[in-house]
């Protein structure tokens, strides 16, 4: 057993940062492949046009005006903070008694991506997933979570608590520089987190403990990926690398509650949930300690006494408000292209081809003309990610497994709207743990099989560099 504070590494092998960039022209005819975005409606027809603020927080432009009441509805349960229960806000009581926040936009503020804390602050929008490895729990555990449960704390570290209850520990975080050289002599200096548990609730925690930190991901588009079908996820999937490109993306195959049966997964980090109801209920329960009928149970242990406490209700968030939460999280617009015109954001569009980030950041999809809602079928939609889970290397590895995922594997996140991440939310951070203060840094994270892609651009000259950026921010 550990002492009472674990010292947690991630990602501290930054391997390969000086290979030999390969041959632009062994990819020259792959890149002509790609497609070039030629519209602004990187969500289809129901793409708008905000870019303040509120850019994340629109309603789908084709949507009904007989369900934006819906929208208004969800966005209000999304937005207002639930509460310890007994109270007068009946709808909304019930908070914890462990969370780790008391509302959807305590993580996704304003619809977006989290930042991770500064300083002393308690993590709000990141935190600390917790498992065994694999073969320690039952198989219904193992089939139904794709992880194993930590005695005493479940699968998440809880950082708060109502009034009674004790959170589970602190989550300090603490970085080592890496310096990473660019063609030109320029330097750039990432920052390796460390992470490490004080004041754990219990005497000690297992020496075989396995976390992966996880920052909140920007809302936007989730109901058109969701309408992806899933015959087009699985014709992309190159699991053995048939086609020897080096890029081997894989379907995750994860449980679906709802179906009672394994299903294959395209939301979460690793893509470890099927549905964007399925993802919302178990932050829902993980998050915020709140029951649902899709998730019965919170991360409480029956070490943690949770059921001493008083209900919201059961569950506590009624399928009402679970239907207008998914609602509004299937509904959010992607915001549309800008500066398209730009030469040099043109030009980036090419070399973003022609480096081979579009073998993983698959630029166009197309969803299903059958999808259940109206305002999400038969869209071609620019998300650039192929909901498909890749090696990503050492460095940003979390060796924690998740269904099928590896612990180096993560699914290939959207782009469409990255440019507006910190218009949004000025401290938004990137990549899973929020480790990159700017897309720059983000693309020198990378390794395993976007290794060759990172070191092609770790070549560019500063100008073509500068074009890349420009591109990713007109997204």
């Amino acid at each position: 057993m550990t002492s009472p504070s674990l010292t947690l590494l991630a990602g501290l092998a930054l391997s390969g940062l000086t290979l030999a960039a390969p041959a632009f022209a062994a990819d020259a005819g792959k890149a002509a492949d790609y497609p070039l975005q030629e519209t602004r409606l990187s969500g289809g027809a129901g793409s708008v046009e905000q870019f303040d603020h509120n850019a994340y927080s629109l309603p789908l432009d084709n949507l009904a005006m007989t369900k934006r009441l819906d929208f208004s509805v969800g966005n209000s349960f999304f937005r207002n903070p639930w509460v310890i229960a007994p109270s007068s806000t009946a709808a909304r009581d019930g908070l914890g008694p462990l969370f780790n926040t008391n509302s959807c936009q305590g993580c996704h503020l304003k619809d977006g991506r989290g930042h991770p804390p500064d300083g002393d602050e308690t993590p709000i929008a990141l935190f600390l997933r917790l498992s065994l490895p694999a073969g320690q729990g039952d198989d219904d555990t193992l089939e139904q979570l794709g992880v194993v449960p930590v005695p005493n704390y479940g699968r998440q570290l809880q950082t708060a608590a109502i009034p009674g209850a004790e959170p589970e520990g602190r989550l300090i975080i603490e970085h080592e520089p890496r310096d990473v050289s660019l063609e030109g002599g320029e330097t750039v200096t990432l920052q390796a987190p460390r992470y490490r548990i004080a004041d754990p609730a219990y005497d000690a925690l297992p020496e075989d403990l396995e976390t992966s930190p996880r920052l909140a991901p920007p809302m936007v588009g989730l109901g058109l990926l969701s309408a992806v079908p899933e015959d087009d996820l699985l014709a992309a999937a190159d699991p053995d690398d048939a086609d020897g490109d080096g890029i081997s993306g894989r379907v995750n195959h994860v449980w679906d509650e709802r179906r009672q049966e394994t299903v294959v997964g395209r939301f979460g980090w690793k893509a470890g949930e099927p549905s964007v109801e399925q993802q919302s209920m178990h932050a829902f329960a993980g998050d915020m300690g709140l029951t649902s009928s899709l998730a019965p149970a919170t991360d409480c242990t029956a070490a943690q006494r949770c059921d001493e406490f008083e209900s919201g209700g059961k569950p506590e968030v009624s399928d009402k408000v679970a239907d207008f939460i998914t609602f509004y999280a299937e509904s959010l617009a992607v915001p549309m292209r800008r500066n398209m015109d730009d030469p040099t954001v043109a030009q980036g569009a090419r070399q973003f081809n022609r480096l081979g980030c579009a073998a993983c950041h698959t630029p166009r999809q197309q969803t299903a003309d059958d999808a259940s809602r109206a305002a999400l079928a038969g869209q071609t939609i620019w998300p650039y990610n192929d909901l498909l889970l890749h090696d990503m290397g050492e460095g940003l590895a979390d060796n924690r497994a998740e269904f099928e995922a590896t612990g180096q594997e993560w699914r290939t996140p959207p782009l469409w709207g990255i440019g507006l991440a910190q218009t949004v939310n000025p401290r938004a951070r990137f990549l899973h743990d929020g480790r990159a203060k700017t897309l720059e840094e983000a693309i020198l994270w990378h390794g395993g099989e976007a290794e060759p892609a990172r070191e092609r651009y770790r070549k560019l000259p500063k100008s073509e560099r500068q074009s890349v950026l420009r591109f990713l921010e007109s997204l």
